[in-house]
């Protein structure tokens, strides 16, 4: 019995270690590669030129955009949970039925972006250009927050962030 639950920890123990990011992928994006699928848990990829690069399906959760360039990237269905997008450039992008929960989109510029299906709960967009962006809901906006700055589709709102 202690032998079977021991092995049920060691193999818990390296199930965690699975969910850890891959630095052999990262590196490939960071060099501009395209990496659909691919685990880049907390990849830093700020201040980088990255465009048209494919990370759908990829989990970027935790990872850094800060101030980046990803014009007419894809993220479709990729975890950007928890993610820093500050000041980033995604013009043409799509996040389609990407997870956004709790990211930071301050002062990103979102040009043609397309938000179909994309989850925004606690996502903040102060100050975010998204008034050309596609495929946003007002379901999408109400779960999230920004400030008078934020730029959105006619019609829709989004509440205060407190």
């Amino acid at each position: 019995m202690i032998r079977i639950l021991a092995a049920l920890a060691f193999a818990a123990c390296f199930s965690d270690l699975a969910a850890a990011q891959d630095a052999g992928q990262i590196a490939r994006v960071q060099a501009g590669q395209s990496c659909p699928g691919c685990n880049l848990f907390q990849a830093d990829l700020a201040y980088l030129d990255l465009p048209g690069i494919d990370v759908s399906g990829a989990r970027l959760r935790q990872a850094n955009l800060a101030l980046v360039t990803m014009n007419h990237a894809r993220f479709d269905g990729t975890d950007l949970s928890i993610s820093n997008l500050f000041g980033g450039r995604f013009t043409g992008a799509s996040f389609r039925n990407a997870n956004l929960t709790r990211a930071n989109l301050v002062g990103a510029y979102f040009g043609s972006a397309n938000f179909a299906g994309a989850n925004l709960n606690g996502a903040t967009l102060s100050g975010a250009e998204l008034g050309s962006a596609r495929g946003l809901t007002q379901s999408q906006l109400s779960s999230a927050c920004g400030d008078a700055s934020t730029k959105l589709p006619r019609g829709l709102t989004v509440p205060a962030c407190r």
